[in-house]
């Protein structure tokens, strides 16, 4: 691919207009070494400082560099290094017994031709069989109806959707979406009957403008004239294709394939800012103090409005949010688990960038937000990467050496590790602690103090003055890398004892710790205790409800009662920041530190 670059537009930049994949979380920023790139000809400019950092010696020699480093003057020769593999994505969770009762109604009427007796409009017509309902002007303009039988789709009692010749009464379809920062998971819902039809998933194609909220609010930020509309697009078209592909795939007997146009709902959970950049309103706001988002209310509009193309009047209802940082994806969650309804103390937590954490203490909710950043998903982490085939997700060291789990190693016969995700780094950190190799403060122990005969020695290595664990030949986990999973581990934590603490309530108190979300499921029970995330005491009470952010807005489609269940429910969730809670630094600086050996079981 040959390009001219404009002036100071960074080759980043440059491929992303492109339409070209090129790894970026941290937006062009230069503090993730991801966006490598290979220069094929041309003059790229003298090596930056930044790009030794993350660069071998070996990767400069073959002409590799960092695109957000480089200013082309010239044109270049480009080879882009990364493609998109299959991701693994949850789209499964446990869904609590409910009340259907769908917003979207259909009904079959009869239309007769008028005649010089009977000179009835169509519109009367309409209106005498269907009640008091709103007709739209839109549909009216178009309203050119022949005598026969139609069914009449008909939204929330009150409004006229859609006319559909023939009986059409037993097809009536819907959507559920969750929109992580990370993931988008979509359902094709038959309303009839509340069966799931067909699921598509994929990574939010958001990633290209950064892999966490703020680094696309950042992008926004940067943007004033565009940033705002791009975040935008790049979801709702990739809400339209896996609408498309979840009906090209679902075939339904006497009707053949489902189209799009007999979609009538959708509905969606997501975080505030996903929320926000959804619906195409600035989440600016959401990125700096005092954090107020622009609103958290639900909202219920037609889809055809953000550019979603489905039935005709198609409705999109947004699940309502509590605060910048606790979004609709945890009310969602909050609703599946009833924890307004529980007679016990249950913590619920969906772990992921941020950590959203709720604790209901016999009904009465109370909520924070930690961020925990992208290591605990992948990123910021030398050889990181998203849960896809090729990552290394589980990881034992024993006295044979470094036993590996690599994603795809059975299905796509994958040996050989490309990089490590969420949970493999998770392990390592936990077997490094259990095997003694970092202390409880997570610096690596000094190859000096264990003895050349220990099975331990040859994993450790000295990088000047710099100790590294050696996965493989070509993996290494650095102290930075401890460092980045260290904090996040201190965050969940921290806001862990905040809320409880709040609530004058200890751990022993617990009766159930429920884990939500596509990055929780993953994780085992031996890796969150092992690495103190979560402490020793809960270890028997821990609970996955999988992806509950998608079955709340599975639940918010089926039924009206729950729509309105989960706005009360995000009206009474009582938020708090944990910055401004008296004493929070010192418990921050206290949940660091990692457990002791004796307590990591393998």
């Amino acid at each position: 691919m040959t390009m001219k670059n404009m002036k100071r537009e960074n080759l980043l930049e440059k491929l992303r207009k492109e339409g070209r994949f090129v790894e970026n979380p941290c937006n062009g920023k230069g503090i993730c070494g991801k966006c490598k790139v290979k220069i094929l000809s041309g003059d790229a400019g003298k090596v930056t400082e930044t790009e030794r950092r993350f660069l071998s010696e070996e990767e400069l020699a073959q002409g590799i560099r960092l695109s957000c480093m480089v200013y082309p003057e010239e044109e270049l020769e480009v080879e882009t290094l990364q493609k998109e593999k299959k991701a693994e994505v949850l789209s499964e969770g446990y869904v609590p017994e409910f009340e259907k009762h769908t917003e979207i109604k259909k009904q079959l009427i009869h239309i007769r031709k008028p005649n010089l007796k009977d000179q009835t409009s169509m519109e009367d017509q309409l209106l005498i069989q269907l009640g008091n309902v709103e007709i739209p002007f839109s549909l009216l303009q178009h309203l050119e109806l022949a005598e026969g039988t139609y069914t009449a789709v008909i939204w929330s009692e009150k409004s006229l959707m859609a006319l559909e010749p023939g009986d059409q009464t037993d097809y009536l379809y819907g959507a559920a979406i969750d929109i992580g920062t990370t993931t988008v998971v979509t359902s094709l819902i038959d309303m009839m009957t509340g069966k799931e039809m067909g699921t598509a998933s994929r990574i939010n194609a958001q990633k290209e403008f950064g892999l966490d909220v703020l680094t696309r609010i950042s992008y926004e930020t940067e943007h004033p004239e565009d940033g705002k509309e791009h975040l935008q697009k790049v979801i709702t078209d990739s809400i339209n294709e896996m609408l498309d592909e979840v009906c090209r795939k679902t075939e339904v007997p006497g009707k053949g394939r489902i189209e799009k146009h007999d979609i009538y709902e959708i509905t969606v959970a997501a975080n505030c800012t996903m929320m926000h950049m959804l619906l195409g309103v600035s989440a600016r706001s959401i990125g700096r103090a005092p954090y107020a988002p622009a609103f958290v209310k639900s909202k219920n509009l037609r889809a055809a409005e953000i550019g979603i193309r489905a039935g005709e009047g198609a409705r999109l209802y947004c699940l309502p949010s509590v605060s910048a940082y606790i979004g609709a994806d945890i009310v969602a969650g909050a609703y599946v688990c009833e924890l307004r309804k529980q007679q016990k103390n249950v913590l619920f937590i969906d772990i992921g960038t941020n950590g959203e954490i709720v604790f209901s203490d016999h009904g009465r909710l109370l909520s924070c937000s930690c961020a925990a950043g992208p290591a605990l998903e992948g990123m910021n982490i030398s050889f990181g990467m998203r849960a896809a085939v090729g990552a290394i997700e589980d990881v034992k060291i024993t006295e044979q050496g470094v036993k590996l789990q690599i994603i795809g190693q059975e299905e796509y016969r994958q040996e050989k590790p490309e990089g490590v995700c969420g949970s493999g780094i998770l392990a390592v950190v936990k077997e490094l602690r259990r095997t003694g190799l970092i202390r409880k403060d997570g610096a690596f122990i000094k190859p000096k103090d264990i003895s050349e005969e220990d099975y331990r020695y040859p994993m450790l290595e000295l990088d000047g003055r710099k100790r590294k664990f050696k996965m493989t030949e070509r993996l290494r986990i650095t102290q930075g890398d401890v460092r980045q999973v260290q904090l996040a581990k201190g965050a969940i934590l921290s806001g862990f004892y905040a809320l409880l603490k709040k609530a004058g309530r200890t751990m022993e108190d617990l009766d159930q710790v429920m884990i939500a979300g596509q990055f929780g499921a993953h994780l085992p029970a031996e890796s969150l205790i092992g690495t103190g995330i979560l402490p020793k005491e809960v270890k028997d009470k821990l609970i996955y409800v999988g992806n509950s952010s998608k079955t709340g807005a599975y639940l918010a489609l089926m039924s009206g009662k729950a729509k309105q269940e989960m706005e009360e429910l995000a009206h009474h969730m009582e938020y708090m920041e944990l910055g401004a809670t008296e004493g929070y630094e010192r418990l921050f600086a206290d949940c660091l530190m990692f457990p002791d050996e004796s307590e990591i079981t393998e």
